[in-house]
């Protein structure tokens, strides 16, 4: 389904005139081979194997729509890969793995950094936005078993086995769902964990998300996708996300192009629901979208750390494009730090609203005390 009939001009037609206000950019340059003059575009990122993976997959998109450009990767360490002996739910800090990220951005460092969406803020720094989401990857958890546990699932381990996950979110739904395990705080890149698992004895299974592993190739350690009925994702979960200072219209335009619209739908819905929940790492909230023939389905849940108590519910919206042209808006419009204006505005604003519209729901059945109570035993453990 494309969302963006009427609303755009040929894809082709809108990468030429980005080439040419790169190319007539004033900012740093870099001659190339030919005598040509043409922008050195600084990429920021973790320096993470996950992360420089996701971000030289980005950087190759956007080498392979604009020949030209001159891409440079600087790799940073933040303050959630420093620290990993704290739970990130204990940590409390709300910009973990961007804020290094995001200072650099600040001072000119970097011309646009990479994200995995989750890791985002709802609300953002004055003067960044989202500025591209891409396609996203498979949103579900994944379960990776012990070598011993070879061709078992979670139902079929051994009563009392330890599983690692440092999300709050996944250890309430399968608490409940696995009463016969038990959940213990893991915490390191995808490798360490793994490495964990593998050489210790300590854990019969880890709990990752599923699109990382396949972002590093390794699907074959795959040993369990959790459906939703198992496990709902976090918001934004398998999205990577292009933030970039809003004032830069020049780099806004340019990653533009890399908007996945059925991504950037479903992620605003799950934004405005978590953000409206004034919910974060510190407290198990879980969405599941999807787009279907027009129609945006958001299911959201809040729970208690042991899963007992939890709200549930799944509204709909629809976000078909308009049939009328509109007017793009002279200054560009956010909808929860995501700045898209190729798809259509009205649909954007739809999903965010239907993400607030479904929290409110929640609210009104008690979500606030379940999420207080989470809050408050989580700060005490």
């Amino acid at each position: 389904m494309d969302l963006l009939s009427g609303e755009r001009a040929t894809e082709s037609d809108h990468i030429t005139e980005v080439k040419q206000i790169v190319d007539m950019s004033e900012e740093k340059k870099s001659p190339d081979g030919n005598g040509k003059v043409s922008r050195v575009i600084r990429i920021g990122t973790r320096k993470s194997q996950l992360a420089c993976i996701q971000t030289d997959s980005v950087a190759a998109k956007l080498k392979e729509l604009y020949p030209d450009l001159h891409l440079e990767i600087i790799g940073m360490t933040t303050t959630g890969d420093k620290i990993l002996d704290t739970a990130l739910s204990k940590i409390g800090e709300k910009s973990l793995f961007t804020k290094e990220l995001e200072n650099a951005l600040e001072r000119n460092e970097v011309d646009l950094v990479v994200h995995s969406l989750k890791d985002l803020p709802t609300t953002l720094p004055p003067g960044f936005t989202i500025g591209a989401v891409l396609k996203r990857e498979n949103p579900h958890d994944a379960v990776v078993l012990h070598p011993k546990h070879a061709g078992k699932s979670l139902d079929t381990l051994p009563e009392n086995s330890v599983i690692g996950t440092s999300s709050l979110r996944r250890a309430a739904q399968l608490k409940k769902r696995f009463p016969h395990l038990e959940f213990k705080d893991i915490r390191g890149n995808l490798n360490t964990r793994l490495k964990k698992l593998d050489e210790k004895a300590d854990f019969a299974a880890i709990i990752l998300a599923a699109a990382g592993l396949r972002r590093m190739g390794w699907e074959n350690r795959i040993s369990q996708i959790l459906e939703p009925e198992d496990c709902m994702y976090a918001v934004g979960q398998g999205a990577l996300a292009v933030e970039v200072r809003a004032r830069d219209t020049d780099i806004l335009e340019m990653v533009s192009v890399l908007h996945d619209s059925d991504t950037v739908l479903r992620c605003i819905a799950e934004r405005a629901f978590l953000k409206q929940l004034e919910g974060g790492c510190s407290v198990p909230v879980a969405v599941h979208t999807e787009v279907k023939d027009s129609q945006l389905y958001l299911t959201g849940a809040v729970y208690s750390l042991d899963g007992s108590d939890s709200l549930k519910e799944t509204m709909q919206a629809s976000v078909a494009a308009d049939d009328k042209s509109s007017e793009e808006p002279e200054e560009p419009v956010q909808h929860v730090g995501i700045t898209a204006s190729k798809i259509s505005g009205e649909a954007q604003g739809r999903a965010e609203r239907l993400g607030v519209d479904l929290a409110n729901l929640l609210l009104s059945k008690g979500a606030k005390e379940i999420l207080t109570v989470a809050r408050q035993l989580n700060d005490a453990r």
